[in-house]
């Protein structure tokens, strides 16, 4: 046998041991519910939606109609899924307690004869475990207390946060944020607002500035074309960011006058929060694309949650329907110790557990960083598998993704 037949079973091989490392998730990706292959389920409770409210399709397509009829009651909920008479009980113990809302476009999302199971129902309706849980703090991330001007949180040397309201299209039961929900939906003032750009003035080293919430997509057209232009008068601001959840809330809000406005004020990047491939819809696709073609660069920044995405072949499988709709995954987030949420807080070994089944299993565009916010404000650290086992002068030894312990040099050589 000559050389290169050598070679070439020996990389048939390689291919066969390659193809077996990725056979578990090949065997259950079928069975991962997406957006895209529920698309049948969600019409029809889409139609049932439209009957009940006797809307027609340009209401469902209207953001504003979506905002003014969201669902933040028993009664209106159970019009929908048939809920116990345990779960009635609680909800409506809850709501006296806790405020809970979500979008019909998001209620079209669940499955209503399994809702139980389903992670959409879980991220947007209240759980009797939220009253009993004493853990956690109010504010982990001492917002409070790293807020130097009105509306501001600053943890880091050059890049802020501007909080403009506390409204979202929905109040995910998760929410770091929990706090601000208040009664009511509130925006920021336009002198707070103005006293936070004062402050970004006058702080030159600030060049990265994320607008946040709430959801910033909550501001009206004209309030957003502002505040974008005032950063852009700032020549020490070079890019700005939009926290928001609509692409994957209320993907109605994404109109091509929004989109007009974020072409003008390049360079706009926009985070965003998708937990679940469920998520991961034609409307979603439909809004992310008219964000793309206005420039705008999005990422994802996904919360590890418990039953909801904790599985390395469910994260695998958003990450891989994320980029199809040019949405890059950027962090999964160690959910925080945010009281009324421990019920989704998983180990810090099942978020390591996830990247050591995504490291070299999938493309590196599909691979985030994982991270866990330091307590108190000390900001976002990354956790990674231990890849480098030892190292001294002239070489390192690396352990690879598949479990192989290699050497390499490491050296540095004079021409």
């Amino acid at each position: 046998m000559n050389e290169q037949s050598v070679e070439r079973r020996m990389a048939l091989e390689r291919a066969e041991e390659l193809k077996a490392a990725i056979q578990a998730y090949l065997d259950i990706e079928d069975t991962i519910e997406t957006g895209f292959k529920m698309v049948k389920r969600t019409q029809n409770n889409k139609r049932k939606i439209l009957e009940y409210y006797d809307a027609a399709e340009e209401d469902w397509d209207n953001w504003v109609w979506q905002m003014k009829n969201r669902i933040s009651d028993v009664e209106t909920l159970s019009q929908f899924i048939s809920l116990g008479e345990q779960e009635v009980e609680e909800l409506e113990r809850l709501s006296q307690k806790f405020r809970w809302t979500l979008s019909p476009y998001y209620l079209s999302l669940i499955d209503f004869d399994n809702y139980k199971d389903s992670p959409i129902f879980k991220q947007a309706v209240p759980d009797i475990k939220e009253m009993l849980d004493d853990r956690g703090e109010t504010d982990p991330m001492a917002e409070s207390k790293t807020s130097p001007a009105a509306r501001i949180t600053r943890r880091y040397p050059d890049r802020l946060i501007i909080n403009v309201t506390n409204q979202c299209a929905m109040y995910c039961r998760h929410c770091q944020r929990r706090r601000n929900f208040g009664e009511v939906d509130k925006h920021a003032t336009r002198q707070e607002l103005k006293e936070a750009l004062s402050y970004i003035r006058d702080n030159k080293e600030i060049r990265d500035v994320l607008i946040t919430g709430g959801d910033a997509l909550m501001l009206s057209n004209k309030t957003i074309e502002w505040l974008l232009s005032e950063l852009d008068g700032m020549a020490h601001v070079e890019i700005k960011r939009l926290g928001t959840r609509t692409p994957v809330t209320l993907p109605q809000r994404i109109t091509p006058e929004l989109c007009e406005i974020l072409e003008k004020h390049a360079p706009i990047y926009l985070n965003t929060q998708f937990n679940s491939p469920m998520e991961v819809t034609p409307e979603a696709k439909k809004a992310c694309d008219m964000l793309a073609k206005a420039g705008v660069v999005m990422g994802n920044q996904a919360v590890l949650l418990k039953s909801i995405n904790d599985n390395a072949h469910v994260m695998k499988k958003l990450n891989h329907e994320l980029l199809k709709i040019r949405v890059r995954p950027y962090y999964i987030f160690q959910a925080k110790q945010v009281k009324g949420t421990s019920h989704f807080i998983t180990k810090i070994e099942t978020g390591l557990g996830i990247m050591e089944k995504l490291r070299g299993y999938t493309s590196g565009l599909a691979i985030p960083t994982y991270i866990i916010n330091a307590p108190g404000g000390y900001g976002k650290t990354p956790l990674l598998p231990e890849y480098l086992v030892s190292m001294d002068t002239d070489e390192i030894t690396i352990r690879t993704w598949e479990n192989r312990v290699i050497k390499c040099k490491n050296k540095t050589y004079d021409p």
